[in-house]
């Protein structure tokens, strides 16, 4: 459960680091700025998608299927 939890706060902490990458990146003007705040983005959806991963494979009991819509 603590891992669970662990996982949780660290992807409330990337979210809210996304939020702010995006709001300097609303008022960036200059090219290089632009490029750097974009990178960190990227650089943090793949950490949250790795998090999401982790918290899915944790959830799942052991050969479960996910439902499809």
């Amino acid at each position: 459960m603590k891992d669970r939890h662990d996982t949780l706060l660290w992807m409330k902490d990337v979210i809210e680091h996304m939020a702010r990458c995006q709001e300097q990146l609303q008022w960036s003007a200059d090219g290089a700025t632009q490029s750097f705040l974009a990178d960190k983005l990227l650089c943090d959806l793949r950490e949250c998608q790795r998090l999401c991963e982790q918290l899915r494979a944790g959830a799942r009991p052991a050969g479960a299927c996910l439902a499809t819509a």
